[in-house]
């Protein structure tokens, strides 16, 4: 009933050091045996809404025509009453600690109020959520709590591993990339929520001086963001413009697409992105 129709995946629920319960959706490779070659794992953000979109691409390690390196997919979201409320939930656990609030996306939100698509309660938790983001808190249950249970119960390879996450799990991306850990080889940051010029992610940045971390990372934005008339979305696509052109002049391992889609839209292509760029076999 949990996995619903996605081949090969299992489900389970887990509560973190800090308290918060998260659904997790692991997929493993078609005719995988951790016995004869173990795969490293793919973190994938925002479960409740990804899991449809990216799991059934593990498929892509078939493909005749371009391979992708074995890996498991782990997606994680929320569980039980929570999962109806994963849009507001995540901006607790993808955003950095201490991210300003954009007028922009206060401007956003009033919007969804306007039109009806969102409560006024609902709106204010929507921003409640903001004021006190964990990113550190989450980034450490996927390295230190989630991890190891994977690693014992799907056979998982010790390294190689990798994160995609999209919108504010892009801005989660690059966070869990400035943090200069070595436990992911790879990391995809698809339409990053840098909706202030002041973000926390410039600030790392600027503190790590010339040399930029080992880890690769993959930089998607959608052409319809910057081009369309929600200053939200312009916003971001400018300030990640801004955070690609101040790597460009550092020592690292950097790449970025850009994809013809909406921000809504561009979800799965920009995970193939990350996929084809960062883990080609």
């Amino acid at each position: 009933m949990w996995q619903g129709c996605l081949a090969h995946t299992d489900y389970f629920e887990m509560r973190s050091r800090g308290g918060h319960d998260y659904g997790v959706w692991v997929t493993t490779p078609p005719r995988y045996d951790p016995a004869a070659a173990q795969a490293p794992v793919v973190y994938v953000l925002d479960g409740n809404w990804a899991v449809g979109m990216t799991a059934p691409l593990i498929v892509t390690q078939l493909d005749p025509m371009q391979s992708i390196q074995p890996y498991v997919q782990v997606s994680v979201g929320y569980a039980g009453e929570e999962a109806e409320h994963w849009d507001r939930l995540r901006n607790r656990d993808l955003v950095p600690p201490g991210e300003p609030i954009a007028k922009e996306y206060i401007d956003a939100v009033e919007m969804g109020v306007e039109a009806g698509t969102m409560t006024r309660e609902q709106a204010d938790a929507h921003l409640a959520e903001l004021s006190d983001s964990r990113g550190d808190m989450f980034l450490n249950f996927l390295t230190d709590d989630l991890h190891p249970r994977i690693e014992r119960d799907y056979g998982t390879a010790p390294s190689g591993h990798g994160l995609f996450g999209y919108s504010y799990g892009g801005l989660f991306s690059l966070y869990a990339w400035l943090t200069n850990s070595t436990f992911f080889e790879s990391i995809g940051a698809g339409s990053p929520g840098i909706v202030s010029a002041d973000s926390q992610v410039f600030a790392r940045l600027q503190a790590m001086g010339d040399t930029l971390p080992a880890t690769k990372l993959h930089v998607t934005f959608n052409d319809r963001e910057i081009l369309g008339d929600l200053a939200v979305y312009q916003n971001l696509t400018k300030n990640t413009a801004t955070f690609l052109h101040r790597l460009t002049s550092r020592s690292g391992s950097v790449t970025s697409a850009l994809m013809h889609e909406t921000h809504v839209t561009g979800l799965q292509a920009s995970f193939l992105s990350y996929l084809r760029t960062c883990r080609a076999q």
